[in-house]
């Protein structure tokens, strides 16, 4: 299988391939690459409705030259020890798959630079930095996940706002979209009224509700089981508190 960085030629198969409507593991198949290479190349580049492989081409381009020494953009040295662009990469890559999930592109890396960090909370300028993006793309990203329940806002001691993500918000993120579950039984059922018992597009809906109430109540069960997860810290890592608290109830450990 081969290695390295994509070719034009690559990326021109790729465009090819969206055309077409194949799915990323065919086109990545036909090129002798890992899926995920085909999948993060096409999510970092505008996604399969508007990758252009000529752009695609030049930006990554772009960003090797960044990363070589004597370059004019070099990532800024860490303090932490870890390689910077080792980071980098793996937030885009992190990011990727947030994109997969349904976020847009900059809502992902917002979300993946935070959770990247030992603090989880970074300031919209920490961010702008980081990301090396506007003040206006990290409030509008920042504002779509707080709706949705997966970041936080505070103020730190020097009245500054900072965006956080914390263990917790998984929790709080799965019972929001069993609420959002209980509106889709709602309006459902609504349409068995509306529409007759009986026909066919009420006995349709009524299937869909039972299923969405059946799937809602699964997410909140489970979630409350496995919760206290959540709250524990892997072996290993640094901070009080380590030691696992039990299993509850119906979840295995993990590791």
């Amino acid at each position: 299988m081969p290695g390295g960085r994509l070719t034009q030629q690559e990326r021109q198969q790729i465009a090819l391939g969206l055309g077409d409507g194949l799915a990323y593991a065919e086109i990545a198949r036909r090129l002798d690459r890992p899926t995920s290479t085909v999948t993060r190349e096409v999510m970092r580049n505008g996604g399969p409705t508007a990758y252009r492989p000529d752009l695609a081409h030049r930006a990554t381009e772009g960003r090797a030259r960044r990363r070589r020494p004597g370059g004019d953009s070099q990532p800024a040295a860490r303090g932490d020890g870890r390689d910077a662009a080792a980071v980098r990469d793996y937030e885009e890559a992190f990011a990727t798959v947030f994109m997969q999930g349904g976020l847009p592109r900059m809502t992902a890396r917002v979300l993946a630079a935070l959770y990247a960090t030992d603090a989880g909370s970074l300031s919209a300028g920490e961010l702008g930095e980081r990301l090396q993006v506007s003040a206006g793309s990290i409030s509008k990203a920042v504002a779509f996940l707080e709706s949705q329940s997966l970041i936080r806002r505070e103020r730190d001691d020097r009245r500054r706002e900072r965006y956080i993500v914390d263990d917790e918000l998984w929790y709080q993120s799965m019972i929001a979209s069993a609420k959002a579950n209980e509106q889709m039984v709602e309006i459902a059922r609504q349409g068995v009224a509306v529409l007759g018992a009986g026909t066919p597009a009420a006995a349709r809906l009524e299937n869909v509700a039972r299923f969405m109430d059946f799937v809602g109540e699964e997410i909140v069960r489970a979630a409350e089981q496995a919760r206290e997860i959540l709250l524990s810290k892997p072996a290993g890592v640094e901070g009080e508190g380590s030691e696992d608290p039990p299993a509850p109830e119906g979840v295995e450990g993990h590791g």
